[in-house]
Parts: C-alpha cells; structure tokens; sequence
C-alpha cells in the first residue's frame, strides 16, 4: 500500500523519519486504515523488498519463468492480487498460504522526494522452514543457481537463509543478501552474523552499510573501507570472492570487487522528474542480478543496476512498464 502523504507533521505525529523503513509497533497500528479512510492519494503495487527485486529481474531477462519467489501469504484479497501479479508477469512462486494471518503490508509515506517505509509483517512472518525444504519448494531451490534473499528475512527464517546458502555452497551457487534496513544489523545481529558468510554479494545503501559498521566494529564510516571490510569477513564458498555493493541516492555506487573499490556515478536525473524512491534500492538490485546472472561483467551488471533505479523512482511504488 503506497500513499503520497504530503507532509512531514504525518510523518512526526507517528514519530517517523522521512528516509527509513521499519516494522510497526502498536503505536503505528492506526496509519493503516487512516490511510484507507481518509482523503489520501492511495496507490497499492505488489511489493516485498525480495518479491520486487525478482519482478524487476525477470521483466529484464523477458524469457518467461526464468525466476522463482517463494514467500508466505494470507488467505485473502492482498495475497490472491499478488499471485495473479506474479503470474501476470511470468514469475513462478510457491508461496506458503496462512489461513490465520492477513497479507503483509508495507505503509509508504512519501514526503518530497523521501519515503518512510512503515510495514506490518503478518503473514510474512510466518513463513516456516518445512515449507521450504517441502519437495515443490526445494525443487524450485535445486532448478536455480542464483539466490537472492532481502536482509528483512533475517527476522523471519535466517535458518531457511542457512538452508539455501549450504546448498550454496555445496554447489558453488551465487547467494546474495541486501543488508535491508539499519536496524537489522543492530536488533538482528546474530542471525545477520550466520548468514553473511554464505553471501557471495552483500548489497545496501549508505545509511545501511554504515549502521553496519557501527553495529559490527568496523571502526570506519567511508563507504569504502566498509565494502572492503564486509568483503574480508568470513566466508564459506573459497571458490567465489565476495563483491560488496553501496547504493547512496544520487551519490556515486560503491563497489568492492577484486581487492579494489570503484565507483560509479549514478544516471543524472532532474529532482521534478522523482515521484518515488522507494523500491529503488531493490530495482538496483534486480537490474544488476539480470545482467549478473548472464555472466555480464560488473561494469555492465552496475548500469543496469542505476537503469533500474532510475525507470522505478520515475513512477510510484515498483510499478514496471509494459514490454514492447
């Protein structure tokens, strides 16, 4: 559910910031149906920082069920839109169904060019690690050689991350995570501690990587020296070195690959031209994966990567284009 709220004091009533994502607490309870009740610009699109990363993947790769996405969904209206949504746009899924949780949802509150992610997890908080080891499911593990899983997972499942990243390994497979949020690597430690060192590519942004450091010690804020020290942790798969990516807005990207940081400025776009940044990060990660798994080299997996980026922050919510 994303919706255009016009103004910081909505923001501050509920003690928001204007650039973060966090889950809600009873005091955020009521932003839901004010949302729906009130005069507000309301636009709903599929979302999951995952789901969105897979859909942009797969409108770039075109060939139809060349991706998969396996979550757990409610037994109503949101969760039968978001599987015609995947099914509309050529995505296999196999999601777990709860006959006792409503679909999650994630509040946008959009202010200027800023969004405040606000998300109530319900259903997707119940996803169980049986259902990812249940033979449908694990086949659909077995088929892939990429694995892509958002850093919010870790309060979910991070034993069901485990279980694909020794897959992984086993089979010299591509992880991948996104450090998601700030306060996963401060609330969420330990898990993010057993899963990173199956991740053969770390993604975040700016604002994440440096929670990051502060959170695991690294004793530096350049972005820099992080990914340089992100890529040094431990790590199970030898035969892969780990490639750590930092998105920062209009920033220039950071990327540590091959013992070296580079950076690459971002496409140039003019700020009226921004409707909606949130998805952006996940749509950066999407194009990348596209090129990515394709054997691309980084140059050209990090430009489609900003592509991404740039065709979502121009529309609202991960809205995708019709192909030609």
């Amino acid at each position: 559910v994303a919706i255009t709220a016009g103004d910081e004091a909505y923001l501050q009533k509920y003690d928001l910031q204007p650039n973060n994502a966090i889950l809600a607490e009873d005091k955020h309870r009521p932003i839901y149906d004010e949302l729906l009740n009130e005069n507000y610009k309301v636009s709903y699109s599929p979302g999951g920082a995952t789901q969105n990363t897979i859909r942009v993947a797969q409108w770039y790769l075109r060939e139809p069920e060349s991706t998969s996405f396996v979550g757990c969904i409610g037994q109503d209206t949101f969760g039968d839109k978001l599987k015609s949504c995947m099914k509309k746009e050529d995505i296999r899924t196999n999601y777990l169904v709860d006959p006792n949780a409503p679909t999650g949802v994630c509040a946008v509150l959009i202010t200027g060019g800023n969004r405040s992610l606000v998300t109530r997890l319900d259903a997707a908080n119940e996803y169980k690690q049986s259902h990812l080891t249940s033979p449908g499911t694990w086949s659909l593990v077995t088929d892939a050689s990429f694995y892509y899983i958002a850093g919010y997972f870790l309060t979910v499942s991070p034993d069901s991350m485990v279980e694909i990243g020794e897959h992984a390994v086993k089979e010299n497979k591509c992880f991948s995570m996104n450090l998601s949020a700030p306060f996963l690597s401060q609330f969420f430690k330990d898990p993010m501690k057993k899963v990173l060192p199956y991740c053969d590519i770390v993604f975040g942004n700016e604002d994440e990587a440096r929670a990051f450091a502060k959170d695991f010690e690294l004793n530096t804020t350049d972005l820099a020296e992080i990914a340089k020290k992100v890529a040094a942790m431990p790590k199970k798969n030898s035969k892969r070195s780990r490639i750590v990516i930092f998105t920062q807005g209009a920033e220039p990207t950071v990327v540590f690959k091959d013992n070296k940081a580079k950076e690459y400025p971002v496409l140039p776009i003019a700020s009226e031209k921004i409707i909606d940044t949130n998805g952006a990060g996940d749509a950066f990660v999407g194009g990348f994966l596209a090129e990515y798994v394709q054997d691309k080299d980084i140059e050209t997996c990090v430009n489609n990567g900003m592509h991404a980026a740039h065709m979502i922050i121009q529309v609202s919510g991960c809205t995708l284009p019709e192909r030609q």
